[in-house]
């Protein structure tokens, strides 16, 4: 992997990752863009001890725009976008309408190929491994920023998501504390061991899994895809790797080699969930990695959740009084169904 930093026009960093390592990126950004402004902030809600990020400048960023003046895409003649360069393999950059910026955090775009109408699944095990590199590349970076807690890679895909530009790309944000769902994890975690005298729930969990194997999608030699005991959505798969590791940097080389061919299969198996004549599934796909410098920190496991909100052919699973207002979730497909289903509509 060959990595090249350069500056957008208004000083926000990007990063090109190129498979190659003869690969020049050296074109510059030609736009008269003025100093990105934002106004984020992070409110404390004393209640329920979450943090808010309020951050009014995002009203105004780039909403579902036609393919040909997609910022994502590549520049051409006459058409200058966020990426400078007349093609990529993978490349980040500081979001121009951040959720979390300056002492509030940072966010992240990663554009995962130069093809507009493509998607992740679509992406050879090669591609898939160079934005694996990426991911952590960055976790790697973004932890060392000052009063940076914890690193979060996720791609959300699909309008019904609430996706606002076609292309495919993900992000990434740097929180400036533990987020709700990972502090509940080491609440969990922590009285999982006292209570068996020193076991590990991300291990047991895995381990329980296994024995039961009803709800197993896919086995590989180095991870394990399932869909969860108490899965919240209609169709969630978590992958872990089947060796307990932190976060992305610890992955070793021979987990690093198998996640992109079985993550590609997980992703295809989503689109072919509803039939062949269904559009896309959209989804969320979200790394949990271990925060910074939590106590804990070797104790957690490295996963990553996907979901989607569709729950049959034409119907979504919409947040209603009981998820939204009192986040209790109510599932319409029963884990084993989800699983059994997933499992035929592998690949032949």
């Amino acid at each position: 992997m060959k990595k090249t930093t350069t500056r957008l026009a208004d000083g926000r960093e990007l990063i090109y990752y190129d498979s190659r390592d003869d690969a020049v990126r050296d074109a510059s950004d030609p736009r008269p863009l003025d100093p990105v402004s934002t106004a984020s902030r992070i409110r404390h809600d004393r209640l329920l001890g979450d943090h808010v990020a309020i951050a009014s400048h995002r009203q105004g960023r780039t909403y579902h725009p036609p393919a040909d003046e997609c910022p994502l895409c590549p520049s051409r003649e006459g058409r200058h976008s966020e990426i400078p360069a007349a093609d990529y393999d993978v490349a980040v950059f500081e979001n121009r309408f951040p959720s979390l910026a300056g002492d509030s955090g940072r966010c992240e775009v990663v554009c995962f190929t130069p093809d507009h109408d493509a998607s992740f699944a679509d992406l050879t095990e090669e591609q898939a491994a160079l934005v694996l590199e990426a991911w952590t590349d960055r976790t790697a970076e973004l932890s060392q920023l000052p009063g940076v807690e914890q690193v979060f890679c996720f791609e959300n895909r699909g309008a019904e998501i609430g996706v606002t530009l076609a292309h495919p790309h993900g992000q990434i944000y740097a929180y400036p504390f533990i987020t709700p769902r990972t502090e509940r994890m080491l609440r969990s975690l922590a009285a999982h061991r006292e209570a068996t005298d020193g076991g590990n729930l991300f291990d047991d969990v895995l381990a329980d899994e296994i024995a039961d194997g009803s709800r197993i999608v896919v086995e590989g030699e180095h991870w394990l895809a399932f869909v969860p005991y108490a899965a919240h959505w209609p169709y969630e798969v978590h992958l872990y790797p089947r060796r307990r590791v932190p976060d992305l940097l610890a992955l070793d080389e021979a987990a690093r080699t198998e996640f992109p061919q079985l993550y590609l299969e997980v992703l295809r198996r989503f689109d072919r969930i509803f039939g062949p004549d269904a559009p896309p599934t959209p989804y969320i796909a979200a790394w949990h990695q271990a925060p910074l410098r939590a106590a804990d920190r070797s104790e957690f496991a490295l996963h990553l959740e996907l979901f989607t909100i569709r729950r049959t052919s034409g119907k979504l699973k919409f947040l209603a009084g009981s998820e939204s207002g009192m986040n209790v979730f109510i599932n319409d497909v029963p884990p084993e169904a989800a699983a059994q289903r997933l499992r035929e509509v592998a690949s032949e």
